[in-house]
C-alpha cells in the first residue's frame, strides 16, 4: 500500500497508520515507517509492526513510544503486545509517570491494562543525561509493580541511593505515583533544633479517610526527652468544612506534666443564604506555641458567628471569647466575652436621590473581674441612618452632601464613674467640593484634585465608656470622615473644615505616582484627642501620603503626620518588590510616645522579609525585625532552599528574642528533605537542569 496508508475497522477497534502497510502470503499485516497504532486513549508510535498470523499480537520494533492516557508514557527498544496494547512485554524499556518519575527496566510486562510489572529497575525523578550522568537520588529494585487503577508503586528488594552511594535498603516499599494528590503514608520528615528543646525529628503520617476526610499524625521526639504528638483532622461536607488540629506534649520546660494546644475552625451553609462560621483557640500556657514552632499569637480568640450578605442587605451575629497570652495583660481586666449583632440595609430613595443606609447594632462586653471600674461590663445598642449624594457640575466640579443621625443606648455595670443607663443621640452633616484638573501629555496623564469639606456636628454629648476607640490613627483614609475615632464608642464633636489636595501621575511606560496632603481646621479644641494624635488643636497636623508603583513590580508608600515646625508624630515607609526572582517587603515606622494611647515609649521599628532566586533552583530568604528604641532585634531569620525536578531541600534558622508572650530568647533551626516525583508532594518546577550535549 502507498505512503500514509491506513487500515481501520470499527470505531472500537484498533487503528493503524503507517508509511507502508503490506500483507504477505500468510495474510500477516506488516506496517513500517512512522507507524502509529491507536486504541481508545492509547497511542503507540514505532518503526515497524508485524501482526501474528492469528492477528491477536503485535511484534514491534523500536524505538517505541507508547502513551497511555495523560500521565503514562512507555519507551522501549522492542515489544510484543496484544492488539489492544493492554497486555504484553516491552524490552529495554522505560516508564515515565506524570512527566516526573522515570523508571528504567530490563523488561516491562503489561497485564490487562492495569498492572505494569518492571524487572531490574532504576527509579528516579532526576534528569539524567550526558551532562548529568548520575542522578542525585535513585531507587534500584529487583521488581516494581505499578497499579494504574490504584495509582500505587510496589517495590521489591529496593535500595535507596544518593549519588550512586547506597543509603538504605527496603525489602518491600509502597509509594504513590506522581498523579496521586492524597494517599496514606509518611510525609517528608522534618529535623528541628532549638535552644529550649534540643535536637528533634518530626515524622508526619498522613491517613486518607475517603475522598472527603483525612487525618495527619505527627510524633515529635527531641534529645532533651521532650515527647509530642500532634494531629490534624479535616473533613469536607456538601455544605461546609471543618478542621481540627492540636497536640499533647511532655517536656521539662514547665512544671505541668502535659502541655498542648487545640485549634479548630469551620464554616457551613445552613440555608437561606446564611453561613455559620466558628473557630476555637486554646493553649495550656503562654510559651507553648513558640516552643514547638507553631504560629505564635499573643491573643487567642474563639468565635462562633452567623451571617448573611445580599446585594443591599447584611445581617450577622456572633460571640467571641478572648484570652490574652501577653505577659503585661491580666485576662480578668480585659473584655474576654464579646457578643454582637448587626443589621445593615442599603436604599436608593427616588424622592431625594443618592444612597441611604439603615443600621442596627448591638454589642456587649464582659470582664471576669467583679471589681468596680476595673471589672466594667457594657451593653450597647445603636440605631443609625445616613444619606449621601453627589453631583458633577458642567465646569467639572464634583459636589457631595452627606448626613447621618444615630442614637446609642448604653447599660453599664460595675463602674461607678458612669450612670447605669446612658442615652447618647448624635449626628453630623457635611458639604464637600472637589475640582479635578487633568492634563494629558504625550507620555503621561496628570491630575490635580483639591478637596474641601465642611462638617457640622454637635459640640458636646454625654460621656460613655470607651472600649473600641482607644487607638487613633489619623491619615489620608479618615481625613474626610465624620470622625477620626476607629470605633463607635467615641464620636467627634464640633464643626470642622477638612481640606486636602491630591496629585496623580500615570506614565505611558506603566508606572504611576500619587501624593495626598491635607489638614483639618476647627473653631476650637474640644479636648477629645491626646496631645500626640495630631488632632488636639484648632489646626491639625499635616497628613501626607505618597505612593509610587512601577510596571516591573516596585511599590513604595510613605505616610507622615507632622506639624508646622516639621516635627513628626508619625512616619511610616513601606517598600515592596515583586518580580519573577525577587519578592521583598520592607518597612520602617516611627510613632512618638503617647501615654494617652497606651504608648509609653517611642516606636521605631524596621522590618524586612525577602525571597530571592539567586541561581536556578536556589532560593534564599531573610526576615528581620529591629527595634531601634530597645536597640535590639525582635526577631530574625534566614532560609536556604534548593528545589529542582527531583528534590526539595529546606534549611532555616530563626532567632526570636523576648516578646509579649515570652522573656526567653530562642534559636530554631529546621531542615527538611523531600523527594519530588511521588504523590501529592510532587512538583513540576519551572527549572529543569539543562541536559544538552
Amino acid at each position: 500500500m502507498p505512503l500514509a496508508a491506513t487500515a481501520q475497522a470499527t470505531p472500537s477497534a484498533t487503528s493503524l497508520i503507517a508509511d507502508y502497510i503490506s500483507v504477505n502470503g500468510n495474510n500477516t499485516i506488516i506496517a513500517s515507517g512512522n507507524v502509529e497504532v491507536l486504541h481508545g486513549t492509547t497511542l503507540m508510535r514505532a518503526q515497524r509492526i508485524q501482526y501474528t498470523e492469528d492477528g491477536q499480537l503485535l511484534v514491534i520494533e523500536g524505538p517505541i513510544y507508547l502513551v497511555d492516557g495523560e500521565d503514562t508514557v512507555f519507551i522501549a527498544d522492542s515489544a510484543t503486545l496484544s492488539k489492544d496494547l493492554t497486555n504484553g512485554v516491552m524490552r529495554s524499556a522505560r516508564l515515565v509517570l506524570n512527566q516526573q518519575l522515570q523508571i528504567a527496566a530490563a523488561e516491562i510486562n503489561r497485564v490487562d491494562g492495569r498492572f505494569v510489572e518492571l524487572t531490574k529497575t532504576t527509579a528516579s525523578s532526576c534528569e539524567v543525561c550526558a551532562k548529568n550522568p548520575v542522578p542525585l537520588w535513585q531507587i534500584r529494585a529487583k521488581r516494581i509493580i505499578h497499579d494504574q487503577e490504584e495509582r500505587q508503586l510496589y517495590f521489591e528488594g529496593a535500595q535507596f541511593q544518593v549519588l550512586n552511594v547506597p543509603v538504605m535498603y527496603f525489602p518491600r516499599l509502597r509509594l504513590p505515583d506522581p498523579s496521586v494528590k492524597r494517599s496514606t503514608g509518611f510525609l517528608t520528615p522534618k529535623f528541628r533544633n532549638t535552644d529550649r528543646l534540643g535536637n528533634g525529628i518530626k515524622a508526619p503520617y498522613f491517613i486518607a479517610i475517603g475522598d472527603s476526610r483525612d487525618l495527619t499524625l505527627e510524633p515529635y521526639l527531641t534529645s532533651t526527652g521532650a515527647k509530642s504528638l500532634s494531629a490534624r483532622y479535616r473533613q469536607a461536607f456538601k455544605n461546609g468544612m471543618v478542621q481540627v488540629e492540636g497536640a499533647l506534649s511532655h517536656d521539662n520546660l514547665v512544671t505541668e506534666d502535659i502541655r498542648g494546644y487545640l485549634f479548630a475552625n469551620g464554616n457551613f451553609d445552613i440555608g437561606r443564604d446564611f453561613e455559620l462560621t466558628f473557630d476555637l483557640e486554646r493553649v495550656t500556657d503562654r510559651a507553648y506555641l513558640a516552643d514547638y514552632g507553631l504560629p505564635t499569637k499573643d491573643r487567642l480568640d474563639s468565635e462562633i458567628s452567623i451571617a448573611r450578605t445580599k446585594p443591599v442587605e447584611h445581617v450577622d451575629a456572633g460571640l467571641i471569647y478572648f484570652e490574652s497570652l501577653r505577659t503585661n495583660e491580666e485576662n480578668e481586666l480585659i473584655p474576654t466575652v464579646v457578643a454582637s449583632a448587626n443589621y445593615h440595609k442599603r436604599y436608593h430613595p427616588e424622592w431625594i436621590g443618592g444612597q441611604a443606609n439603615l443600621k442596627f447594632e448591638g454589642l456587649g462586653y464582659l470582664r471576669q473581674s467583679n471589681n468596680d471600674i476595673a471589672g466594667r461590663d457594657v451593653i450597647r445598642a445603636t440605631a443609625f441612618a445616613d444619606w449621601n449624594t453627589s453631583h458633577r457640575f458642567s465646569n467639572g466640579m464634583i459636589g457631595a452632601m452627606s448626613a447621618y443621625g444615630a442614637v446609642d443606648f448604653y447599660h453599664v455595670f460595675q463602674d461607678s464613674t458612669f450612670s447605669n443607663s446612658i442615652t447618647r443621640p448624635h449626628g453630623a452633616a457635611s458639604v464637600e467640593l472637589r475640582w479635578p484638573f487633568e492634563k494629558i501629555s504625550g507620555r503621561a496623564n496628570h491630575m490635580i484634585e483639591p478637596i474641601v469639606q465642611l462638617v457640622y456636628a454637635a459640640s458636646s454629648g454625654p460621656s460613655v465608656p470607651n472600649e473600641d476607640a482607644t487607638q487613633i490613627d489619623f491619615d489620608e483614609g479618615n481625613l474626610f470622615a465624620f470622625s477620626r475615632f476607629p470605633g463607635a464608642d467615641q464620636v467627634e464633636y464640633g464643626p470642622s473644615l477638612n481640606t486636602g489636595i491630591t496629585y496623580t501621575r500615570r506614565d505611558i511606560a506603566g508606572w504611576s505616582a500619587s501624593v495626598t496632603m491635607g489638614r483639618i481646621f476647627s473653631p476650637q479644641d474640644f479636648g477629645q484627642f491626646g496631645s500626640l494624635t495630631g488632632l488636639n488643636s484648632r489646626k491639625s497636623d499635616w497628613v501626607f501620603a505618597a505612593q509610587a508603583e512601577t510596571a516591573w513590580g516596585l511599590q513604595l508608600a510613605n505616610r507622615m503626620l507632622f506639624d508646622d515646625r516639621l516635627e513628626f508624630a508619625k512616619n511610616e515607609l513601606r517598600l515592596s518588590i515583586n518580580t519573577d526572582r525577587l519578592q521583598l517587603t520592607s518597612g520602617y515606622i516611627w510613632i512618638e510616645a503617647d501615654p494617652s494611647q497606651s504608648l509609653p515609649d517611642d516606636t521605631s521599628e524596621f522590618s524586612l522579609s525577602s525571597s530571592y532566586e539567586f541561581r536556578p533552583d536556589w532560593y534564599a530568604s531573610t526576615s528581620w525585625n529591629y527595634d531601634f528604641t530597645a536597640s535590639r532585634a525582635s526577631k530574625s531569620g534566614i532560609g536556604l532552599q534548593y528545589r529542582n525536578e527531583c528534590v526539595t531541600i529546606d534549611l532555616s534558622v530563626a532567632r526570636s528574642y523576648s516578646s509579649s508572650t515570652s522573656t526567653d530568647p530562642s534559636t530554631d533551626i529546621g531542615l527538611s528533605v523531600g523527594l519530588n516525583g511521588f504523590g501529592g508532594g510532587s512538583k513540576k518546577t519551572k527549572n529543569r537542569r539543562n541536559c544538552t550535549g
